[in-house]
């Protein structure tokens, strides 16, 4: 049976039980701070697990993006080793949500397998929950008694709380489980040892394609289990598991899930699937991980230096590095794995086809920068085992190699091995846990339960139409982390602040009691469909009715700024062309920055046409035309833009500002006159194939206007009022040109001068020709003269210093006879004299330089020098 059709077997299964079939939601979390990605299939409907909004079903089904690589579920060190875990992987799921429970999740499940897709029920384990004394809970005979009706009791197994208890961390919704596993192998190793002995013993041949949760329970934070008001059915099963169990192949790498990029990758590289581990580990990383970095990115999570950016930056590096080291690819190639990809899954997946060009040119770049980095590092680990003595590498200087520059460990290791080295791994993973100590001492937090105050849950944001409001505290929170200290997380009936959402900041403003207490709100967001605001203290009378302000200054500013970037994206689609689309923004009170898909750097021409598209919009005084609440087909229809990556319900707010219409929940000025004007002060690359414009709008664009026309007339006055001060101040650049030009000659003079005298003053120790002097000339000088001496000299020991603007500078040149005759290398010689400058350096064994802040060191360094020849 073909992917396609196991896929659309389960999805026509569940709409057959009355299921409403939602499409994949986006892998990129925008509005749960605990998870960087959706990492199970529960996770887009975590707020109505924890009853913030009600489904539109109560019955759901679909297949969900998944990615494992961070946090509690992190399978990526795994990936490639063996043949069924994944970075990214599709989750078949069906919900209830207060409507089914046990008994039809069970038996649907069952009629699925055995019957549809037609499993052997001979191969099928199942598991319940045996009950925990700590937590008070018994065994699941509930679950134990439905499943005796489908499968022999010797088939099913008791499992203790970490198999078979589900909880979605260390608070909320959690419950019992079932898990059903499948055995795949064969008769004569089913003879040798019984399937439910290695149920759960990660053995690759039995292994679970489906569990089945019932929620049924809540953990609060001091880790007490209380029953939930309505019990829930949260299931998932592993697609590219169960395609390997129906399409009888033993590794889910053997599916054409993954068989058409494993045929591309062999074709590429030349190199044969199944004739070598190692090989083969390498191709399975790498079929893996260019879903995971191609689905992110279509999904509008680039790959960068921080947060969810980092991670798939690392996905994507661990795919080159296998490549780069057991495949010989020392060029780009996984961005060419994207075709076949597309070709496969952009039926179900329809953004992979939209965003596929994007998502060749992101890649490819990212491959090319970690060649390059790869290449460096090759050099700086050939630097290290020059200046090692003995056989083994410090775990310090890999360490350094891995976190400074992201030269690989294992990459490291196996380069060390091919020389005889070793690597003091020991001494690595100590410098490595230092650093995630560190790491997990900034990020620690914890959360107190929530403090309801009133059942009310119907929170209704106010802030389109109000900056202030009447409104009761609902529910509180405290949150302690080492960064911020004790924060409370405020819930009210009514908001008039709007939540961070949509690139756009959360509202400031304050807490008022009718006693004139005030409490200052700080940020305000959203959680799982809960917009909570955060002050550092608590309201002193919980129970009265307060005045929430928004800080209207702020506010306005921020308005400004994003009805700017709707403007600014029509206007990039018009001057550039309809290819452009957002893909990113950040809207705060200061300044504004949008993301765009373009091939090319601006020119100025049109940057300018670009300003002035908006800027006439701003002059014709558009209104805000805003509907609320009405369905997405119909704004698409009016011909709003829908973003990739974004999650929109079935109703939505559109925008129109002229012709510029655009889905949104943020806030906006009534009529674009507010704007006042809007000035670009940056574009440039953010990756492959996407461009960054940063603008200011309003009172931001006055105080630029302001500090320009101020620092006018500051250069004026400096050029003595010169009635053209361009010209003034290219004449002056001429002269300062032309004066280096002088300098640098005079310099060369005066250094080949020198070198005539310094000829005369070297001295023979051991058959080497030692200088250690100090002369007036800067580095460029220093390096002439130790170049020209050395023309001169095979056995030359020289050591320069000079001190220029209150800095020490030491220079080392070796001849190349004495480097490999006495060991001596420069690199480490400056190295070790730095200290006495209070800095340090390095270089090449024959020439190094040095950088400190206290000359008055270098006279010791000179002398401590002598000591390298004796």
């Amino acid at each position: 049976m073909k992917s396609q059709e196991v896929r659309s077997k389960f999805l026509s299964f569940f709409e057959g039980k009355k299921h409403s079939i939602v499409p994949s939601a986006p892998m990129v979390l925008k509005d749960d701070p605990t998870l960087m990605f959706v990492n199970s299939g529960m996770a887009p409907f975590k707020e109505y697990f924890l009853g913030n909004a009600e489904p539109k079903s109560n019955r759901i089904a679909d297949t969900q993006k998944c990615l494992r690589v961070s946090g509690k579920h992190n399978d990526l060190e795994e990936v490639g080793y063996d043949t069924y875990h994944h970075t990214l992987f599709e989750m078949l799921g069906n919900w209830s949500f207060g409507d089914y429970f046990k008994k039809e999740a069970i038996a649907w499940a069952w009629e699925l397998l055995t019957e549809v897709y037609g499993i052997d029920k001979d191969i099928l384990y199942v598991t319940v929950f045996e009950g925990d004394e700590a937590d008070g809970t018994e065994m699941d005979t509930e679950a134990y008694d439905f499943w005796k009706a489908h499968i022999s009791e010797d088939r099913i197994l008791k499992g203790d709380k970490k198999d078979n208890f589900w909880e979605m961390g260390d608070q909320g919704p959690c419950g019992p489980c079932s898990e059903i596993h499948v055995d795949i192998r064969s008769p004569e190793e089913k003879a040798k040892v019984s399937g439910k002995d290695l149920v759960n013993m990660d053995h690759p041949q039995v292994v679970e394609i489906w569990n089945l949760v019932f929620m049924q329970y809540n953990r609060r934070a001091n880790g007490k289990l209380e029953t939930l008001p309505n019990k829930h059915i949260d299931t998932g099963m592993g697609f590219e598991r169960l395609c390997m169990v129906l399409q009888d192949v033993q590794s889910n790498y053997d599916t054409d899930v993954f068989t058409p990029i494993i045929r591309e990758v062999e074709t590429i590289t030349n190199k044969s699937y199944g004739k070598g581990e190692k090989v083969d580990v390498a191709i399975r990383v790498i079929a893996d991980h260019v879903r995971a970095v191609a689905f992110s990115i279509a999904d509008g999570q680039l790959p960068s230096n921080t947060g969810a950016g980092y991670v798939i930056r690392r996905i994507l590096r661990r795919a080159v590095r296998y490549g780069f080291t057991f495949l010989d690819k020392k060029e780009p190639f996984i961005y060419r794995l994207v075709d076949v990809l597309s070709n496969r899954m952009g039926e179900a997946f329809p953004e992979l086809k939209a965003q596929k060009q994007l998502i060749e040119n992101v890649i490819k770049e990212e491959e090319q920068s970690f060649l390059r980095t790869l290449e460096q590092g090759l050099v700086l680990l050939n630097g290290i085992v020059v200046e090692t003595k003995g056989e083994t590498i410090s775990g310090e200087k890999a360490f350094e190699l891995y976190d400074t520059y992201g030269f690989p460990i294992d990459l490291t290791a196996l380069i060390l091995s091919e020389k005889g080295l070793k690597l003091d791994e020991k001494g690595f993973e100590a410098e490595l846990q230092k650093q995630k100590d560190r790491s997990r001492a900034a990020s620690e937090m914890s959360t107190d339960d929530w403090t309801v105050l009133t059942e009310n849950s119907d929170e209704a944001f106010v802030g389109y139409d109000t900056l202030e409001a009447n409104v009761k505290l609902t529910r509180y929170r405290k949150v302690s982390s080492k960064k911020e200290g004790d924060m409370f997380q405020l819930v009210f009936d009514i908001t008039p602040f709007y939540p961070e959402g949509g690139g756009q900041v959360g509202d400031k403003g304050y807490l008022e009691d009718a006693h004139g207490d005030v409490v200052y709100i700080l940020d305000t967001k959203k959680e799982n469909n809960v917009i909570i605001h955060f002050a550092k203290n608590l309201p002193k009378h919980l129970d009265e009715t307060f005045k929430a302000v928004v800080d209207a200054k702020q506010r306005h500013r921020t308005e400004c700024n994003h009805t700017a970037t709707h403007l600014l994206h029509q206007a990039l689609r018009e001057v550039l062309g309809t290819h452009v689309e957002q893909k990113g923004s950040a809207v705060h009170s200061k300044y504004l920055r949008f993301d765009f898909s373009h091939f090319s750097k601006l020119t100025v021409e049109e940057l300018r046409d670009v300003e002035n598209f908006v800027n006439r919009r701003i002059e014709g005084k558009l209104p805000l035309v805003e509907k609320r609440s009405i369905p997405k087909e119909e704004a698409i229809a009016e011909g709003a833009m829908s973003l990739f990556g974004e999650k929109y319900g079935d109703t939505v707010r559109s925008i129109r500002f002229g012709q510029s219409i655009e889905l949104c929940g943020g806030t906006h000025v009534n009529n674009t006159a507010d704007i006042w004007h809007f000035k670009i002060v940056s574009e440039g690359a953010v990756a492959a194939g996407i461009r960054r414009i940063e603008a200011i709008t309003n009172d931001a664009v006055k105080d630029f206007y302001f500090e320009n026309n101020r620092a006018y007339f500051e250069m004026r006055d400096l050029l003595n009022n010169a009635k053209d001060p361009v010209k003034a101040l290219q004449n002056l650049q001429d002269e300062n040109t032309n004066l280096k030009k002088q300098i640098e000659a005079l310099l060369k003079d005066k250094a080949k001068n020198i070198k005539g005298e310094l000829k005369n003053e070297l001295q023979d120790i051991n058959g080497v020709q030692f200088l250690a002097k100090q002369l007036d000339l800067d580095a460029g000088g220093l390096k002439d003269v130790a170049f020209e001496l050395g023309s001169q000299f095979d056995n030359l020991f020289l050591l320069l210093a000079t001190e220029q603007n209150g800095k020490a500078l030491l220079s080392c040149y070796i001849s190349k006879l004495l480097v490999d005759s006495k060991g001596l290398n420069a690199g480490q010689i400056v190295r070790e004299l730095g200290k006495y400058i209070q800095g340090g350096g390095g270089g090449q064994p024959f020439f190094a330089t040095a950088g400190g802040k206290n000359p008055d060191g270098i006279a010791e360094a000179l002398d401590q020098a002598r000591n390298f020849v004796k």
